[in-house]
This record gives structure tokens, C-alpha cells and sequence, in this order.
């Protein structure tokens, strides 16, 4: 359909982007990421918590691009580790530390500790901000789990090998990615989002491409 309002991820991981389009799918939006804005800022994420960080991914982009932005931080925070890696997720390892390094690290860190005190839950949270930098909505989901001692399926990405859902007794990377999209922090939060969406498409207050 063309004319649909249109609203911008925050986002250069493209794994990330695909799990925010097929959560935002039911909404009549076109979506895209920052692949497809050379010209988008790189924005520094100094805050002190995803919500600060989430804010200025939504908000400076928001401004720059003179559109809607959803901006989005998550993280994993691991009790015996008083909540590390947690805003410091994507860079447990090193500035330009991949994956592989940080699952890797975190099993490292994890070396002593029992399976009874491996708890720890994924975070995000997410902002919805206008053209004008206001923000429009903004919500947190989280999903709790433990620690596995080695990697266990192929699905996912970042800590996902390693996050043990309790429920299903399986990682993420186990689980795939239907069923992640529906128990996942991040599809919490959207989840939450959506309906703030759709009342200001409602309203009008949404400008089209």
C-alpha cells in the first residue's frame, strides 16, 4: 500500500531490525531501518540505563531525519555479576567485540558459579519519538531466564546461545524465532507499544511519506 505512514528503526543491526519489522507487521506502517539513511547519525550511547541510551537513539534521530523513530536498547543483566553486562551488552568484550567474544567472556565470568545462582533476565526499552524529538511513547519488557555453561542452538543472536528460557528449559538459540517473537523482552515491549502507536495513527497526528 503505498502512502503509509512511515516510521524509522533506530537501528544499524540488522538481526535486531528483523525481529522490530515482523513485531511491528500488524500495524499500517512502513518501516525501515537506518541501512536505508546513509546520512543518519551515529549516536553516542553514553547513558547511564537503556532508557537513557533508548531516548537518544529515538530522539537525535528523530530530529535528523525529520521523521518518527523508534529507538530501542536492550541488553542482558546477570544477577552474580550485579547486573553486568547490561547497558555494556554489545561491548562486554572490547568497543568492537562480536558475539562470539562476548558469549565467550560472559561463560569466562560465569566459570565458579552454580546453576542455582545463574539467574539473569534480558531488557529492553523502547522509545517512540516524533519529528520534533518529543517523545510519543515509551515502554520496558523483560524476560527472565538463567545462565547457561556453553552455547546450545543456532538460532538468534548476541547472548541467545546462552539465555535459558525456565519455562521451556531451552536458550533462545534453541527456541527460534517464532516463538522468541512471542515471549522475547524485546516483543514485550513492543507489544506494549503498539496500541500507542495505533492511537495516534488514530488521530491523525501521524504525517505519510
Amino acid at each position: 500500500m503505498a502512502n503509509l505512514p512511515l516510521l524509522i528503526l533506530g537501528t544499524h543491526n540488522a538481526k535486531k531490525g528483523k525481529e522490530l519489522v515482523e513485531l511491528l507487521d500488524p500495524l499500517p506502517l512502513t518501516v525501515r531501518t537506518l541501512a536505508d539513511y546513509p546520512e543518519a547519525l551515529h549516536v553516542v550511547e553514553d547513558g547511564d540505563s537503556f532508557a537513557e541510551n533508548a531516548t537518544k537513539k529515538a530522539c537525535q534521530q528523530a530530529v535528523h531525519l525529520s521523521g518518527w523513530v523508534l529507538g530501542e536498547d536492550s541488553g542482558l543483566c546477570v544477577d552474580a555479576l550485579d547486573g553486568a553486562p547490561g547497558i555494556y551488552s554489545a561491548r562486554f568484550a572490547g568497543p568492537q567485540a562480536k558475539d562470539p567474544e562476548n558469549n565467550g567472556l560472559l561463560i569466562e565470568q560465569l566459570t565458579d558459579v552454580p546453576t542455582d545462582r545463574r539467574h539473569a533476565h534480558y531488557v529492553c526499552h523502547a522509545v517512540l519519538s516524533d519529528p520534533t524529538g518529543t517523545i510519543q511513547g515509551s515502554t520496558t519488557g523483560k524476560c527472565h531466564g538463567r545462565i547457561r555453561c556453553e552455547e546450545v542452538g543456532n538460532h538468534g543472536f548476541g547472548y541467545d546461545p546462552l539465555f535459558e528460557v525456565r519455562e521451556y528449559h531451552r536458550t533462545f538459540g534453541e527456541l527460534g524465532p517464532k516463538l522468541k517473537s512471542s515471549i522475547s523482552h524485546r516483543s514485550r515491549a513492543i507489544s506494549q507499544l503498539v496500541p500507542q502507536i495505533r492511537k495516534i495513527l488514530s488521530q491523525g497526528l501521524w504525517t505519510s511519506e
